[in-house]
């Protein structure tokens, strides 16, 4: 693991572990739940059933608010900068945590210095969709035939993202760097978005979020790959990218949240506790479950796994040669 992260890991548990603690206290205020993206977003939608579960839960009043921007970045410098008593928390994808720092020089916040990681909450897949009615994507029935067809016209075949360096992004370029094809990535401002210019045929392919599975059940998009090795339950007869000759495909994103880094450890341990506690409720499972995988860890394990997909995603970048400065 590379000495850096190591060393920033390090940071978060002192400064967390000399902040008085006062959790016997708390929470006696409203807490803010910083979001950045906007209403209806897949993260936007987890973190209202999260903020709405422990209100019930822990008895306080858990307000969402929207900060949106450069790819989560307004928001997570929100929650860096706010005085570290558990009153002002961030909920974000994975894309903000370990992806913006790889690719963003003067990004602002360093997740492994500023933030504390609480918990994750979901794990959630892509699905590598085509539009049926697109004349060049009308034979495109499996991940085979779309490489074939890349292959076959180099810088022709286009896929489009939700940003320059979101995980939509790394997904497509996997892709064309795993089967050795050349294709052309075109950003747009947000999943829906790129998913808007899937319907209307301005590209031939992208790694859509779950949003577009009642696009697929319905015939208007069709799905030809799932990016996780696991097949998603929704869609039990689409395989997995992994499925269709390329073993060590495995991309998703998860949503998570943070406290600024030096919130008192029993605070942050407080928090974990209630969120592995909420999730349990079948009222909230139910809502959480179309939304991704349940998926909470301890704060330990969290610091770990942004660890570790720091060091994948800056191979995977490096590999693909993505740069956005």
């Amino acid at each position: 693991m590379h000495g850096k992260f190591k060393l920033a890991a390090a940071v978060i548990y002192a400064l967390i572990a000399t902040s008085p603690v006062h959790a016997a206290d708390y929470p006696d205020q409203p807490i803010r739940l910083v979001v950045g993206y906007s209403p209806g977003s897949t993260i936007d939608i987890v973190a209202r059933i999260v903020a709405d579960g422990l209100s019930r839960k822990m008895k306080a009043n858990f307000v969402v608010e929207n900060k949106t921007g450069a790819n989560g970045k307004l928001a997570a410098m929100t929650v860096t900068q706010a005085r570290p008593d558990g009153y002002t928390l961030l909920v974000s994808n994975s894309s903000s945590i370990t992806v913006n720092p790889i690719l963003y020089k003067n990004l602002g916040y360093d997740p492994l210095k500023d933030l504390a990681p609480i918990s994750t909450v979901l794990s959630v897949p892509f699905v590598l969709a085509v539009n049926p009615d697109n004349p060049r994507m009308k034979d495109i029935d499996s991940v085979k035939v779309l490489v074939d067809k890349a292959r076959a016209e180099p810088d022709k075949v286009t896929y489009g993202s939700a940003g320059n360096g979101n995980l939509m992004h790394l997904a497509g370029a996997q892709l064309a760097t795993m089967s050795a094809t050349k294709m052309v990535h075109v950003p747009y401002r947000g999943a829906a978005p790129m998913e808007a210019a899937l319907l209307s045929k301005e590209i031939d392919f992208g790694f859509d979020t779950l949003s577009g599975v009642h696009l697929m059940k319905s015939g208007k998009l069709k799905p030809l790959a799932v990016s996780t090795k696991e097949r998603w339950r929704d869609l039990p007869d689409v395989p997995s990218v992994s499925e269709t000759g390329y073993a060590d495909f495995d991309i998703s994103f998860w949503v998570g949240t943070f406290a600024p880094a030096g919130t008192p450890l029993d605070i942050v341990k407080r928090l974990n506790q209630e969120i592995a506690a909420i999730v349990k409720d079948p009222v909230v499972q139910e809502r959480l479950k179309p939304q991704g995988n349940i998926l909470t860890q301890s704060p330990d394990a969290f610091t770990s796994k942004i660890q570790d997909e720091l060091e994948q995603n800056s191979e995977l970048i490096k590999r693909a040669k993505i740069s956005v400065e």
